[in-house]
């Protein structure tokens, strides 16, 4: 069975959600972990596989995968969800550049801008905050959701560190309403219902 090691109110909250939507919560087993907070608080824990103690970290057998688009597309992948886009389909080259620009973007670039560190190297490389919230704006006043009509995992991903941290980070009209698009799903209100 896959595992899934898991911190409440932390990144892996996200994986946690996605189990929900896509309705495998029963195939995967959530392992509950403590991991160092920023606060101070926490701290690594022994049954934690991770190499660094970070969540979400999900075994299946031997094999294991780190950083929360690697546990996505491995989900929706092993589970053939709708909320993926499996190996040949027309949006699977979209979805998986969504994907990667969180997490090889996006995050980093939000996390500088909060932080207020810059370089030109940073900026001529993944670029800035205000240029990665206008590639989001430019296709969300196009189209409801990243991949066009529906809600995909690539939503989830995406809109998360804005559900998270509101109105400190700023973005413009179609990105909230998307975020508020993406927060109205059974799923959200069930993981803050039971505080994780």
């Amino acid at each position: 069975m896959l595992t899934l090691y898991h911190a409440p109110n932390s990144r892996s909250t996200s994986i946690v959600q996605l189990l929900h939507d896509m309705g495998v919560t029963d195939q995967v087993h959530v392992e509950q972990v403590t991991i160092p907070r920023q606060d101070g608080s926490g701290g690594r824990d022994p049954r934690n596989p991770h190499p660094e103690g970070k969540v979400p970290y999900l075994t299946d057998g031997e094999d294991s995968g780190r950083e929360r688009a690697t546990v996505i597309l491995y989900l929706t992948d092993r589970f053939d969800s709708p909320l993926g886009r499996p190996v040949g389909h027309p949006q699977r080259g979209r979805y998986l550049s969504w994907l990667m620009w969180y997490q090889g973007v996006f995050e980093p670039v939000a996390i500088l801008s909060w932080t207020g560190l810059t370089h030109p190297a940073i900026t001529h490389s993944l670029r800035d905050y205000d240029t990665a919230i206008s590639r989001l704006a430019e296709t969300l006043s196009r189209q409801p959701f990243l991949l066009g009509d529906e809600y995909s995992a690539a939503d989830l991903l995406c809109s998360g560190p804005f559900a998270w941290f509101g109105e400190s980070l700023p973005a413009p009209q179609p990105v909230k309403d998307w975020v508020a698009r993406c927060q109205d799903r059974d799923s959200v209100r069930l993981m803050a219902a039971s505080g994780q």
